[in-house]
């Protein structure tokens, strides 16, 4: 492989405009690392609470009610630029896939007001019973409200 077809396969930050929405998170003196930027765990941290945010303010997630969950099975992220505290960051979200009871949730870490991407990933749920934590269909009213998250 040259590597130019190297580079070409590399992530590269995202524009806004390739995320459906997008959640306002501020950054705390704690996320720095002794490198003086947020450290990387952070990153998935607000992946996981930008994504509960919006299936709890679109009623879809109890989180002491829901008979079904999604468990984080897979997660990705690839880093472009350093972000720092007192910086606040828009997560945005998109779904990649909808399967019968998996969601593949694309996002990516922007300074508020960047117009490209510091950092992109992903995460997959797997929705399954409280209970049991066996897997489950997708609610209807999930599948409906995820669904309106993919672009196209």
């Amino acid at each position: 492989m040259s590597s130019s077809q190297q580079h070409a396969e590399r992530p590269q930050p995202q524009p806004r405009s390739a995320y459906a929405e997008f959640v306002r998170i501020t950054t705390r003196w704690a996320d720095n690392d002794a490198y003086g930027h947020v450290n990387n765990v952070v990153y998935y941290s607000w992946f996981d609470t930008a994504v509960n945010r919006l299936l709890i303010d679109n009623g879809l997630l109890d989180l002491e009610k829901s008979s079904s969950i999604g468990l984080v099975v897979e997660t990705q992220c690839h880093y472009f630029a350093p972000v720092s505290y007192p910086q606040d960051v828009d997560v945005g979200v998109r779904v990649a896939h909808l399967g019968k009871s998996s969601v593949r949730y694309e996002l990516a870490i922007f300074v508020a007001g960047a117009s490209q991407s510091a950092a992109c990933g992903h995460f997959v749920h797997v929705y399954v019973d409280r209970s049991s934590r066996r897997p489950v269909a997708l609610p209807d009213a999930t599948r409906l409200a995820l669904d309106r998250l993919r672009l196209r």
